[in-house]
C-alpha cells in the first residue's frame, strides 16, 4: 500500500512539473509577441518621422531635423532669386515721365515699375507698350537689346525706355491721347497719361517707329 501511495505521489508531482513547464512556455511566447509589436510600432513611428531606421532614438533625432528642414526649405525658397514668382500687374506701381533732352533727334519717355507687392518678384523680357492716338492704338516695336531676367526686390524700382519720332514737320501730326503698358508675361494692362510730346509726325510707314527697350534700359536718350 505504501509503495502504491509513493508511486501515485510521484506521478502527481511529475504531472505538476509538466504543467508548470507548459505554462512557462506560453508566457514566454506571449512575451515574445508583445516585443514584436513594440518593435513594429517603433519602426513605423521612425519611418513616419523620416528616420532612416527603426531605432526610436534616431526617430526623435530625425523629427528634430525635420523641423530644421522646414526652416531650411523656407529659407532657400525666399533667398533664391530663381524662386521668385513673376511680378503681377496689381503688385506694381507704374509711372511714366518725359526724359527727352533738348537736341535729341528723338523723344523719350521712361516708364518705371515700383514693386509694392510685399515680396520680391521676377521680371524678364520686354513690357508691352501701346500709344493711344487719334487714329487708333500704335504698338511699339522692341529695340532688340538683350533682355536679362532680374528680381525686383520689394520696394525697389526699375525703368525702361520708350523712344518715338518728334513731330518737326510743322503740321498738326497725330495726337497722342494715352499710354498703355503691360508688364512682361502679364495680360492686365495699365493706362497712363502720355508725358511726352503731344503729337507724332504723320508718316507713310517708313519713318522712325516707336520703340521700347528692355527692363533697365531707361536713361539718357531712352531705349536706343
Amino acid at each position: 500500500m505504501r509503495v502504491r501511495k509513493l508511486t501515485f505521489t510521484a506521478l502527481v508531482v511529475a504531472a505538476g512539473l509538466s504543467l508548470a513547464a507548459c505554462n512557462g512556455d506560453d508566457g514566454a511566447a506571449q512575451g515574445d509577441g508583445s516585443s514584436a509589436s513594440s518593435a513594429s510600432s517603433a519602426s513605423s513611428s521612425g519611418g513616419g518621422s523620416g528616420s532612416g531606421g527603426p531605432d526610436q532614438g534616431a526617430g526623435k533625432g530625425s523629427a528634430g531635423e525635420g523641423s530644421g528642414g522646414r526652416d531650411t526649405a523656407t529659407g532657400s525658397g525666399s533667398d533664391a532669386d530663381a524662386g521668385a514668382g513673376k511680378c503681377r500687374t496689381d503688385e506694381l506701381e507704374v509711372t511714366a515721365s518725359d526724359t527727352t533732352i533738348d537736341g535729341d533727334p528723338e523723344g523719350s519717355v521712361a516708364v518705371t515699375f515700383k514693386n509694392g507687392g510685399g515680396r520680391d518678384c521676377a521680371l524678364s523680357g520686354y513690357a508691352g507698350v501701346d500709344l493711344k492716338t487719334a487714329e487708333g492704338e500704335l504698338s511699339a516695336e522692341r529695340s532688340g537689346q538683350e533682355a536679362d531676367p532680374m528680381v525686383l526686390e520689394d520696394g525697389e524700382s526699375v525703368s525702361f525706355g520708350i523712344t518715338y519720332p518728334l513731330n518737326d514737320s510743322g503740321g498738326s501730326g497725330v495726337g497722342i491721347t494715352g499710354l498703355v503698358v503691360t508688364p512682361p508675361d502679364e495680360t492686365k494692362s495699365v493706362t497712363l497719361a502720355w508725358p511726352g510730346a503731344a503729337t507724332l509726325p504723320v508718316t507713310d510707314g517708313s519713318g522712325t517707329p516707336v520703340r521700347v527697350g528692355p527692363m533697365g534700359s531707361a536713361g539718357q536718350g531712352g531705349a536706343n
